[in-house]
């Protein structure tokens, strides 16, 4: 346990949702026969989940805040008809439909998020009644219709990334995100170090490091042959890279920023975070604004998928990503979550499907297991804290933290290892 402590740095365990995902992804492919790690069906995993992955995203941030927004799937199919009216019968060209979709959404956002912060009505009152209300107005809208879209708005659901180069056996753009995704993970890994010598601390043991990169780098080099070896014309998604990027940038954003300390702050400890100057409505404001934007990008890369927006889009939405936040480690109470541990447990959910699917499994039966797993998860979760321990999300943060910490930053004051200050007065 020691030597995986070192690979890992902190330990085996803090890397739980990773393994439970990997185990789930090898499981299936012995039970399917091999069905599940082909290029196609990982091509389809990724084109078919993206959208609740986005959901998930801004959704993680909601409930770190100590929020809940019910109404992401209604405003993903509004924004989904106005988008494909724009383009279709209003005359606007591919690009200002996108624009004016994301318009869409950081209005409904403001205005939600005016209700929240400034009004005072309860975040799960006011996102049930947008849940209704713009579920209507999609209806309304699009008068119960399905409304086409064109190949541009297609091609960001659905298609993939272009061939250009020589032959090599893979596509060459897959191939080229593949060797930029293992330059990046060796720069980290040389920072980290680096970190570590100018701030005197004990190194990491070189062969660790190296082993850790290793097996990381085998990782990234199987997942390129698999999106990349696929049929001509197919590569790795463009919604996956589209979530690439905004995993990239939000992980960025809740970890380094102070924006995100305040997002843990205003979840952590609420009197302590105004205590401290954090101005809590501007970051209710924020957190709901922002998810109503990611709802839009979600309805967008949905219509595009499904190369129509109808009048059922969206339906139960969600739930699914609610559901993915939790497995993913986010606690109820609000105070502690991650992007990256949002997207694990997103990709839980979306294994889980496709695998019960291709095993023939009814959807009877795997909506009852894809319940009893969010229920597994939380309950494992609440046990740990009571017993004292901290729970999977919690593991992963204290690397986080001490990674932070070595690189010149400041620690979450929310998370398990680093709870908020308590108020100095109490009433």
């Amino acid at each position: 346990m020691k030597s995986l402590g070192q690979i890992f740095s902190g330990g085996a365990r803090q890397f739980g949702m990773v393994f439970a995902l990997l185990a789930l992804v090898l499981a299936f492919q012995v039970w399917t026969g091999g069905k599940v790690l082909t290029s196609t069906n990982m091509q389809n995993i990724i084109n078919g989940n993206s959208y609740v992955l986005i959901l998930a995203i801004g959704m993680v941030l909601v409930i770190i805040a100590g929020h809940i927004d019910l109404s992401v799937g209604s405003v993903a199919a509004v924004t989904g008809i106005i988008v494909a009216l724009a383009i279709r019968d209003w005359g606007f060209p591919w690009w200002a439909g996108i624009l004016l979709g994301l318009g869409v959404g950081a209005v409904i956002g403001a205005w939600q998020g005016f209700l929240v912060a400034y009004v005072g009505i309860p975040g799960f009152i006011t996102t049930l009644a947008g849940m209704m209300l713009f579920r209507g107005a999609n209806q309304a809208i699009g008068q119960s219709n399905t409304i086409p879209v064109p190949d541009e708005i297609q091609y960001l659901g659905a298609g993939y990334l272009p061939e250009w180069g020589p032959g090599t056996g893979l596509n060459n753009s897959t191939l080229l995100l593949g060797v930029v995704a293992i330059a990046a993970l060796v720069w980290r890994e040389s920072r980290r170090r680096a970190s570590e010598r100018r701030l005197g601390a004990e190194p990491v043991p070189m062969w660790a490091v190296v082993t850790r990169v290793a097996i990381l780098s085998l990782v990234i080099v199987g997942l390129t042959y698999v999106f990349g070896s696929g049929r001509v014309g197919t590569s790795f998604p463009v919604a996956g890279v589209i979530l690439l990027v905004l995993a990239l940038v939000y992980a960025f954003v809740s970890n380094r920023t102070i924006t995100g300390r305040h997002v843990y702050a205003v979840g952590g400890n609420r009197a302590a975070a105004a205590l401290s100057g954090v101005n809590i409505k501007r970051t209710n404001f924020f957190v709901m604004l922002n998810m109503s934007v990611l709802a839009s990008l979600a309805g967008i890369v949905f219509i595009g998928r499904s190369t129509a927006s109808g009048p059922f889009d969206g339906t139960n939405w969600e739930l699914d990503a609610i559901a993915a936040v939790f497995i993913g480690g986010a606690a109820v109470s609000g105070g502690v979550g991650t992007v990256v541990g949002s997207i694990i447990g997103g990709l839980v959910m979306a294994v889980l499907n496709n695998g019960l699917q291709l095993m023939g499994v009814g959807s009877d039966s795997t909506q009852m297991i894809k319940g009893l797993v969010l229920l597994a998860a939380v309950a494992f979760d609440v046990y740990n804290k009571t017993q004292g321990r901290p729970s999977i999300i919690g593991l992963l943060l204290q690397n986080r933290r001490r990674q932070t910490l070595l690189e010149g930053g400041t620690a979450d004051p929310a998370v398990p290892d680093a709870p908020a200050p308590e108020p100095a007065t109490r009433s």
